[in-house]
């Protein structure tokens, strides 16, 4: 009997009455109905589509043989009884169908439909038949997405249940494949199928670390269920709602558990899952309090470079905490990951120097990573992957060297490696990752006089500077930042300002931005530019103090630090401290001191001590309660914020003292 015919349009609500050739007293049920309500709605073509797009594919070609010997296969298939339909099944898989021409001789005569169909029938011997070929040509996007259309995924879903290992190993090596379709993830998990495929990866531990030649008939059955389960899950943690129903379904300690594994091919996907998972916080937490940091360490030094990968990314995206960047040192994890940027053989694997470099790049946040790093000598290594190619590479390079050059001696070696050049060269990229690396790299690199003459050589400033135009905030920001060290550290740093056009326009002009980040690193600029009487002169007619005014109410203690610098370095300007008092700023300044950093107090102090040059101003500043600050602030271990405060206490007592004269006069007239 035959099952549906080919060329027919395939959809969910139709009925096939017909009976099917491998259980002759079933018939094949309306197709389950699964709705799709979020984000993971697919772009899911219609089958009729697909298929005629295959046949002109087949027809474009010469068709060999196997093309009709595998569509009499499928004939047999829809018209014999049980029996045949096993055999048929089991000749299928004698012909290579990884290739397109025999998938589509299946398809072209409808042998997907039959496929399905199959897997409703009570016969697991028909059933393991089909999700073998299932799990073959499923290797084919087209065939995957007509999968879903025929409504596959819950019946494979359901075989799950089934207590027959190499029945659920197939359902799970062919879920691994149809999940990469985005409208299959979302099936898996509305159908609950996440939870069954973590029960999969559940195994003894003595299993995972038998070698596989030890092991007997029924273990090698549940590491291959294991591993498929693992394939299977390592595709559909694509999706973050699946990422959080696998932790639900207790995935972390089984993650765990994999990770000790001596088989290679159950390792890479559970670490493939681990490299997913770790880009979402719960997870971050839950892999380091598995203690599963050590075990990742340890397959960075296998020979699989796909293990490599996997592993040095998850490290990449977990080692955002300090202690979690210590596990990586206590395990040794910053060796092979050296070891790994030194291979140049490994230089064209992208997606494993991506990994590498960004752990690299996270571990050394940490100082003590980064005395580890320099006996490995990473700064010169890191400097010789400064002409890839890659902008994701690159970026993660600029990172862990921002990193490094913190500390002067690697400053040296920079320099020494010949890694500015390459660095400014880089400032002409469009990709803002990495130029947000490059300013905070070359910020460190500024503070070295002799780095600092070779950046004037190189114009890395004005190249800096014109980083003030990007369109992203955080370029800005470390831009503006940068450019603090490169004013104070130059040759003729005033002249160097004013010879670049429109940069103080430009620096004011970046006031009026939304973002915090940006002005108080403008802020800083503006409070090192304005060190020159002339340059400050050229920004009291920008108006700066007018724009700095409108941010003094803000409750930023970093923005509050720099705006009170800034105003400190503007105010002893022309009539600026009077003007400053007269836009309302000395109030909102003075409660800047109920901080709790004591930098804020410091900077805060310096623009008291400046605005307390006015009389008006001192008055307002007693007024609003300073002196007791001010006091405090005396006893500071802080040199300079000692100094401003004595000096605005001597401000406010000499004006008290001249109006006690002058009233005293006044009596006695």
């Amino acid at each position: 009997m035959i099952i549906t015919s080919s060329g027919t349009s395939q959809h969910r609500g139709r009925k096939i009455r017909e009976q099917c050739g491998s259980c002759p007293n079933r018939f094949s049920k309306d197709k389950r109905q699964v709705i799709a309500e979020d984000s993971d709605t697919s772009e899911v073509e219609s089958s009729t589509d697909e298929e005629d797009r295959w046949k002109e594919v087949a027809r474009a070609s010469e068709i060999p043989a196997d093309y009709y010997n595998i569509q009499k296969l499928v004939k047999y298939i829809k018209a014999g009884n049980q029996t045949a339909t096993i055999v048929s099944l089991c000749c299928l898989k004698d012909y290579d169908l990884s290739t397109q021409i025999n998938q589509f001789a299946i398809s072209d005569i409808g042998g997907l439909d039959v496929l399905v169909n199959i897997l409703e029938c009570s016969d697991t011997k028909c059933c393991l038949g089909a999700l073998t070929v299932l799990s073959d040509i499923t290797l084919n996007i087209d065939i995957r997405k007509t999968i879903v259309d025929l409504d596959g995924i819950p019946l494979i879903v359901d075989i799950l249940n089934s207590s027959m290992k190499d029945l659920k190993t197939m359902a799970a090596e062919t879920l691994a494949n149809v999940c990469k379709v985005r409208l299959a993830r979302k099936y898996v998990r509305t159908c609950g199928g996440i939870p069954k495929l973590v029960d999969l990866i559940d195994i003894k531990l003595s299993i995972l670390k038998t070698p596989r030649d030890q092991l007997g008939a029924d273990d090698l059955e549940s590491l291959d269920m294991t591993r498929a389960g693992a394939r299977a899950l390592f595709t559909l943690a694509d999706s973050k709602h699946n990422m959080e129903q696998m932790r639900k379904s207790g995935i972390v300690p089984l993650m765990a558990q994999l990770l000790k594994s001596c088989h290679i091919d159950v390792v890479i996907p559970i670490m493939g899952t681990v490299r997913k998972c770790s880009s979402e916080p719960k997870f971050q937490l839950a892999i380091t309090t598995e203690g599963m940091i050590p075990d990742i360490v340890v397959h960075l030094s296998s020979e699989n470079t796909e293990l490599k990968m996997e592993g040095s990314t998850a490290i990449y995206k977990c080692a955002f905490d300090a202690y979690t960047r210590e596990l990586v040192r206590d395990a040794g994890g910053l060796e092979p990951l050296v070891t790994i940027i030194k291979d140049k053989n490994l230089r064209d694997n992208k997606p494993l120097l991506r990994g590498a470099t960004g752990a690299i790049w996270m571990c050394a946040v940490s100082d003590a990573n980064v005395k580890v790093l320099d006996q490995l000598r990473t700064v010169n290594n890191l400097v010789a992957l400064l002409n890839d190619e890659c902008d994701e590479v690159l970026t993660n390079v600029t990172g862990a060297l921002s990193e490094c050059v913190r500390f002067q001696s690697n400053r040296e070696q920079l320099r020494q490696a010949g890694g500015l050049p390459a660095m400014v060269s880089l400032l002409n990229s469009s990709h803002a990752p990495l130029l947000e690396n490059l300013a905070k790299g070359l910020k460190e690199c500024a503070e070295d006089p002799e780095s600092m003459r070779i950046l004037e050589d190189l114009d890395a400033v004005r190249l800096i500077w014109s980083l003030l135009k990007n369109t992203s905030t955080r370029v800005q920001a470390h831009a503006a930042y940068a450019i603090c060290p490169c004013v104070r550290n130059a040759n003729d740093s005033a002249e160097l300002v004013r010879s670049l056009v429109g940069a103080m326009e430009l620096v004011v002009g970046l006031l009026k931005s939304k973002d915090i980040m940006v002005l108080s690193a403008v802020c800083a600029a503006i409070a090192t530019i304005a060190q020159d009487q002339t340059n400050l002169a050229i920004l009291t007619d920008l108006r700066v103090i007018y724009k700095l005014a409108d941010l003094v109410q803000t409750t930023d203690d970093l923005l509050r630090m720099n705006l009170a610098a800034a105003v400190a370095a503007c105010a002893c300007f022309g009539n600026n401290t009077e003007e400053l008092g007269r836009l309302r700023t000395v109030t909102p300044i003075v409660t800047y001191m109920t901080s709790d950093n004591p930098l804020v107090h410091r900077s805060t102090a310096m623009a008291l001590e400046k605005l307390s040059m006015d009389p008006q101003n001192c008055i307002t500043m007693h007024q609003s309660g300073v002196v007791p600050f001010l006091l405090e602030c005396i006893g500071s271990t802080n040199k300079e914020l000692q100094l401003a405060a004595a000096g605005c206490l001597r401000n406010i007592r000499e004006l008290a003292l001249r109006a006690e004269e002058y009233l005293l006069k006044i009596d006695d007239d």
